[in-house]
């Protein structure tokens, strides 16, 4: 296996899990947040800023209108999330040349050429399910309101540095469906699509 497979995820779908079983499986590294402190380190900017802005869109202070067109304006300025997932890319890059990893989330899959793309979702009641296992305390009708806040979070970002549709089957390689079978089931099918590749 020579190739950087990336996981893009539904929030609660098992995804960080199976990317973390299968860089065991296949012994390549595994990158998820690590990103965020390699990125820190090769870039200017602080670890806490790439923390705050993770998988945030760039906000508009002023609207358009009120902004004085001058060498010096704020519109020529370039958002801390465009500098964060710009810095991200490059570690993910390198990352990809170092050799064959596994690598979640951060539109991996587009910054790379030539990568295989999973992605994972799953049944709203199973991901509440599973995330309720992981925060108890937290209701049922609450935990999916969370979900589903991620989930249109990550939607948007991707959308936005893309300009791809998350989700979409046609975007990846294989698409997985963590309810019916978990995440032991779709690491099976997943060795099986590998094994399948690189006959």
């Amino acid at each position: 296996m020579d190739k950087v497979i990336t996981i893009s995820r539904e929030f609660g779908s098992g995804g960080r899990e199976l990317g973390m079983k299968l860089a065991e499986r296949l012994g390549v590294p595994f990158y998820d947040k690590d990103l965020i402190s390699l990125s820190a380190e090769v870039s200017d900017l602080e670890e806490e800023a790439f923390l705050h802005y993770d998988e945030h869109l760039p906000v508009q202070q002023e609207s358009l209108e009120q902004l004085h067109y001058s060498p010096f304006s704020t519109i020529y300025e370039i958002s801390m999330s465009d500098q964060i997932f710009l810095a991200q890319s490059c570690v993910i890059r390198k990352l990809a040349e170092e050799g064959p990893c596994i690598i979640v989330g951060r539109c991996a899959d587009r910054v790379l050429e030539s990568s295989i793309n999973l992605f994972i979702y799953a049944r709203m009641e199973e991901r509440i399910k599973r995330m309720n296992s992981l925060e108890t305390g937290v209701s049922p009708e609450l935990m999916e309101e969370r979900i589903r806040e991620i989930d249109k979070k990550r939607r948007d970002y991707y959308q936005y540095y893309t300009g791809c549709e998350w989700g979409k089957a046609q975007n990846y390689h294989l698409c997985l469906e963590s309810s019916l079978v978990g995440v032991e089931g779709c690491l099976s099918s997943t060795l099986a699509y590998l094994q399948g590749l690189f006959k």
